[in-house]
């Protein structure tokens, strides 16, 4: 079995408000370590990891092929895309290279739209589950059992492969990369593919107007009662 891991290159939150640090999306990262394991366990051929981006993406992608994935592609797109245009890149990725699991990040730590992996499955017809936190290939390798976490409790759902499935972060602990991994990882070729090899033009639905830092905290304040709490918030923060 193929399985295909799209990540995506964002903003370290460890840089700070500047954002001039970048790395693979956390929870790709644990999707990806996911994809290793079940490789490792005999029960996938290949791994086959993706990104949209530019040149600068190329980082991420070694650190990715430093982590254990087989094969690496980028699709060379730079305009900031919303979810419904990276779901059909995607689509037409899967298209191509036929896997039998898409296992991605349930969300981006940049935007924390969590609609990707969602759309895909949509687009795809495929059975879908999000927020994964076990995942057990069954059934001879043609179903997959994950539980999920959900705001009521952990949710098991059993699914026929092909499927999509989104990591999240209780999933497992990614592996260290080693600075031996990602010399190695230079030497390894990128596939690069454009949007009109896909056979794919999507334009985004959304626009990101303007990003800003928030507003630095000021001082604290130690309250004694409720009381006093309730009048701050009255006739100092103006809040009701």
């Amino acid at each position: 079995m193929r399985i295909l891991v799209p990540f995506k290159r964002v903003p370290d939150p460890a840089s700070g408000a500047s954002g001039s640090q970048f790395i693979v999306n956390p929870f790709d990262e644990i999707a990806i370590e996911e994809a290793l394991r079940i490789r490792e366990r005999g029960e996938a051929s290949e791994i086959v990891g993706v990104t949209i981006g530019g040149p600068a993406a190329e980082e991420q992608i070694r650190s990715a092929l430093a982590m254990g994935i087989d094969r690496a592609i980028r699709v060379d797109d730079s305009r900031p895309l919303d979810p419904f245009a990276v779901s059909r890149i995607l689509q037409a990725l899967v298209t191509r290279e036929k896997p039998g699991l898409v296992l991605m990040g349930k969300q981006a730590v940049d935007d924390d739209a969590n609609q990707t992996g969602q759309m895909l499955a949509g687009l795809l017809d495929w059975p879908q589950a999000t927020f994964a936190s076990k995942i057990e290939l069954i059934a001879g390798g043609r179903e997959i059992r994950c539980v999920r976490e959900t705001d009521r409790g952990l949710e098991t759902l059993e699914l026929g492969l092909p499927a999509v499935i989104t990591a999240d972060l209780r999933l497992n602990e990614p592996r260290y990369v080693s600075l031996p991994g990602l010399m190695k990882a230079r030497k390894k070729p990128i596939e690069l593919l454009t949007l009109a090899a896909l056979g794919v033009q999507p334009s985004p639905r959304t626009t990101v107007v303007s990003t800003f830092a928030a507003p630095r905290r000021t001082g604290e304040v130690k309250l004694q009662s409720v009381e006093e709490l309730v009048d701050r918030l009255r006739n100092v923060e103006k809040l009701f």
